[in-house]
């Protein structure tokens, strides 16, 4: 359907990728010397996180200007310089959009915090009164500025809500989506994307996609407004893809992107495989009742009864992204052995959808306890670490003495370097699963997928025109024995033996093509 299908996406933090010019952190020139280590572990597609001017109360999504990179990242000429080098290598570039709202320090809203009218007035949403307690519970700042009024936020105090309108308004300062101050907002957001289109960027991961029209209880609003964007950037480039941050694939793919995350659908999705919190606290990063544990007390059925769902409902619309984790939650290895997260990858690898890996996870990079927040990370900041690149000063990420955060310093902590080399290291073991993965139809996004067994060990066929592939994942740290199909070669496997019957061993996997 489009290039997403054999996609194998790459999830850059640029602050903590790889710093260039000492300064300790992360920047633009740095990931373009990097770029021939991504493209050789195979990866088709970069997704960089925000790299616009901000206040960074939250890591770049508070944007101060949405035309202009942070300086501390370069330049808009070395994004550019970093598109081009992306396209050399035959990959593509996903740019991460902040379209829901800014920082406070962006010149529009010091503009609309003003008491008198201006063109940003309506910009954001702003009640009618400092003192009014009528907010249909969005959240509010009230007594900020000399404007009489409280402004709503999306996530942060410091992120106010651009005013796209409301989909029923039923207050005075509420704006319907058709008043033309909201319209202006489309259209900015139209001239931004375009903006960054004409740079080189190839897609557009949208940040919390279904905040930007308030009150839409049926999607209807949203659906046209996400329509009308991606009609847009298909007359600039028919090939440009719009990616969503909204958690509920179905929903996202029936508004006009091309690909969402099954990831914010509760503990029935993503969170029953890897982070499980059993009611707990969701900062509580427990993990014993997830599916990929070696306690072997999680249910598949969490994830597939919403993945199935999605799956069909989005069949030849648009895809379901796999992540290994993100900038957002705990990483994939925390608490786990490397044969646990081994078999973790082989599942994202082979399931439909497209892989997402963030950065350092090819490695087995840790999440680090208890650090002090960084720009707005609080419990996130652990995820957030500099690439361990290999053994010198700050795991090769920086020569500077204060990096933006400090690198792992326990004992065996992962390395690329140390990794390169040895057959099983989890690199080399990610770095074979990407080329499972590109190298057989059957397991791309658009291969069927037939359930065989769901419970422990998961056992499911891919299939594309002649090609099938069986694959048996076995998390937990029971020995299990499954009937053996017919096949021709084992493409991968750990701690599995194949006799008359298929022997799995704790957290073990087999993938064989048939």
């Amino acid at each position: 359907m489009n290039w997403l299908n054999d996609a194998v996406v790459y999830e850059i933090y640029p602050q903590s990728f790889y710093d260039a010019n000492g300064d300790g952190i992360g920047d633009l020139e740095g990931i373009i010397q990097k770029l021939d280590y991504i493209k050789d572990c195979g990866f088709t597609d970069i997704w960089l996180n925000p790299i616009c001017d901000s206040t960074f109360y939250d890591a770049g999504y508070d944007v101060t200007d949405f035309y202009k990179v942070a300086p501390r990242y370069g330049t808009n000429d070395d994004y550019k310089r970093l598109c081009d080098e992306v396209h050399k290598r035959g990959m593509h570039i996903i740019f991460d959009l902040v379209a829901g709202h800014t920082s406070v320090m962006h010149p529009w809203f010091l503009q609309s915090a003003k008491d008198e009218k201006n063109q940003y007035t309506n910009r954001y949403i702003w009640t009618s009164s400092t003192f009014n307690e009528d907010e249909d519970g969005y959240n509010c700042i009230s007594g900020s500025h000399e404007r009489n009024g409280k402004y709503v936020t999306n996530f942060f105090w410091s992120q106010p809500a651009l005013n796209y309108g409301f989909a029923h308004p039923n207050k005075d300062w509420q704006l319907p989506v058709t008043h033309p101050d909201c319209i202006a907002t489309k259209e900015e957001l139209k001239n931004i994307i375009k903006f960054w289109m004409e740079l080189g960027t190839d897609a557009f991961r949208v940040d919390m996609a279904a905040s930007l029209i308030k009150g839409d209880t049926d999607g209807s609003f949203t659906k046209a407004l996400w329509g009308e964007i991606r009609e847009f950037m298909e007359t600039l480039n028919p090939d440009a893809l719009l990616i969503a941050e909204w958690g509920f694939p179905t929903d996202a793919i029936n508004s006009g992107f091309h690909l969402d995350f099954l990831l914010h659908s509760g503990n029935k999705a993503y969170t029953s495989l890897f982070r499980y919190e059993d009611g707990r606290n969701t900062t509580d990063l427990f993990v014993g009742n997830s599916y990929f544990s070696k306690e072997g007390k999680g249910d598949i059925s969490n994830f597939l009864d919403r993945f199935m769902y999605d799956l069909e409902n989005t069949k030849g619309k648009g895809y379901i992204g796999l992540i290994t984790g993100n900038h957002d939650i705990p990483r994939l290895a925390y608490k786990r052995d490397v044969d646990e997260l081994k078999t973790a990858l082989a599942f994202v690898f082979t399931v439909p959808g497209v892989p997402f890996v963030y950065y350092g996870d090819e490695i087995g990079m840790d999440y680090i306890d208890n650090l002090p927040s960084k720009e707005g990370g609080y419990n996130r900041t652990g995820s957030r670490t500099p690439m361990q690149w290999n053994g010198e000063k700050n795991h090769g990420f920086s020569t500077s003495e204060t990096p933006y955060l400090p690198t792992d310093q326990r004992e065996n902590a992962p390395t690329v370097l140390k990794q390169l080399n040895d057959e099983n290291s989890v690199l080399s073991v990610t770095k074979k699963l990407i080329e499972i993965h590109k190298s057989h139809k059957a397991l791309q996004a658009d291969g069927k997928f037939k359930v065989v067994l769901a419970s422990y060990p998961f056992v499911f066929e891919r299939t594309d025109g002649e090609e099938t592939i069986f694959v048996a994942i076995n998390p937990s740290g029971k020995d299990l024995c499954i009937e053996k199909p017919q096949f021709e070669s084992v493409l991968l496997s750990q701690n599995a033996e194949i006799g008359e019957k298929i022997e799995l061993g704790s957290a073990g996997f087999v993938i064989l093509q048939c």
